[in-house]
This record gives C-alpha cells, structure tokens and sequence, in this order.
C-alpha cells in the first residue's frame, strides 16, 4: 500500500507471511496490503511461490511465519470453511464443480450451502430464493443459456466460469482466483479476463496468474513475486518498466 493510503483502504494485509515446508523455504517475509475495490495480480516465474501464498490468503493453510488480517480482524491460523463465512472466497486452479449435475444444481447447493447451515437437504417447496440466486449467478458469469446442461459438458472454459459463480455463492467481499485462465483457448481466455473485469466492479479480485501479458491490461496492481519474495509491487506501468522484473522474465511476458 502506498505511503499517503487512508485508513480503511486496506481489505486484506498479509504481514511477514514465511511457509516453509519440512525445511525448504517457499515464502519468505512477504508483507503486502490488498486494497479495497482494486484488482491486483500476483504473478512470477514457475517455483516464485505465487500458488503457496494463494493457498494463505484462501485459508488452505496456516502460514508458518506471519499474520493474515481481513478487515482489520486477526485470521491466521483459522480453518478454510470460515473464511468464506467472513467474506472470502476462491476459486483454484483445478475445476472444482459436480461434473454429473446440472450448472444450476452445481450453483444452487453453492448458494445453499452459505443459507442453510448443515441442510443441504432442504424440501423443494423451500428453494425458491435459492433457485433465484443461483439463476442470478449464472446469468453474471454468462451461462444462463446452459443451465440446464451437466457440468461434464460444458467446455473447460465454462466449467471455470461455473466455479466462479459458485464461489460467488457466499456473496464474497474478496475474490480469490488462482490461474483462472489455465488450460483455455485464447477465445476463452479473452472471455475469462473480460468476466473478472466485470467482478472487480463490485469486489476487490486477487488475481493469481503467470500469464504477464494478460493481467496488464485489466490490472490495477501487480505483485511479483521471485523465490518465495516480494519482488516488486506497482501499477502495470511501473512493472512494465522494471528492470528486476525483466530480467527475472528474461523477456518473456507470456
């Protein structure tokens, strides 16, 4: 964050964050504020540590140095499920959706599983709202004319764009997207940047790529991250024009 930010900018801050994993350092003294509103990429070559940091903020492990604060509340340490109760949600890398039911089923148990504590099971007569939303959620990331279809048919792409509108089922103030282009066609990935400029509207987005190229035109901000540390932090420009980063990429940007 810079110098002259206000109080209250912050949504996300991860402070002095190490990982280590049965002595090999995989993050080392990585202090970062996210700020409220903005879409900020972290990025870095295979092996900077990009994923294990994901996995920090997201919940799926505790850091082994550290604090993680959301909204000014203390949250290390704290078990996954929680962290979508607070307000953040994710979505990784590899497809998580129900491949034999429908994308509206897929949605539809999202959004019930954040109403309806331990009830997935609720009478029919009762889903109305919850029929609603996830018909809402479709139509947000563009797969309201398929929601009929399973999810094993629907193109990889649109199997990514079904994760998000389930991870969007907690109705996420933070929005966590880990490689959300990998595996897609340039067509797809075209329409994946332009669905999470559309998020980032209403939601801060932290955007986990390696694809430089791509996270520079939709970026408000952008990490880089090299060896398990914090190599440079500005907007797109600033990253663009720095020599650290070039050199780390040895012209590379793809």
């Amino acid at each position: 964050m810079s110098g002259d930010a206000i109080l209250g900018e912050t949504v996300l801050s991860a402070a002095d964050v190490g990982m280590k994993f049965d002595g090999f350092r995989a993050l080392a003294n990585v202090t970062l504020d996210i700020r409220k509103g903005d879409l900020t990429a972290i990025i870095g070559p295979n092996g900077a540590g990009k994923s294990t940091f994901f996995n920090i903020l997201s919940g799926a492990f505790p850091p082994s140095e550290g604090r993680i604060v959301f909204e000014g509340r203390d949250i290390t340490g704290r078990r996954q499920h929680e962290f979508a109760r607070l307000g953040i949600a994710k979505s990784f890398q590899i497809t998580n959706v129900f491949p034999q039911l429908t994308a509206a089923e897929n949605v539809r148990i999202a959004v019930q599983a954040m109403k309806i504590r331990y009830d997935i099971w609720t009478p029919r007569r009762r889903l109305t709202e919850l029929v609603a939303k996830a018909a809402e959620l479709l139509n947000l990331v563009g797969l309201h004319r398929n929601r009929e279809r399973r999810a094993e048919n629907l193109a990889h792409g649109e199997q990514r764009a079904l994760e998000i509108a389930m991870a969007l089922a907690s109705d996420p103030r933070l929005l966590l997207l880990d490689e959300p282009t990998a595996g897609m066609s340039p067509e797809e990935t075209m329409m994946m940047m332009n669905l999470i400029t559309k998020l980032a509207e209403d939601r801060t987005v932290v955007l986990v790529e390696h694809k430089m190229k791509l996270v520079m035109g939709i970026s408000d901000r952008i990490v880089v991250l090299h060896h398990g540390e914090l190599l440079a932090d500005g907007a797109p420009g600033d990253i663009r024009a720095n020599d650290e980063v070039r050199r780390v990429y040895l012209g590379q940007t793809g």
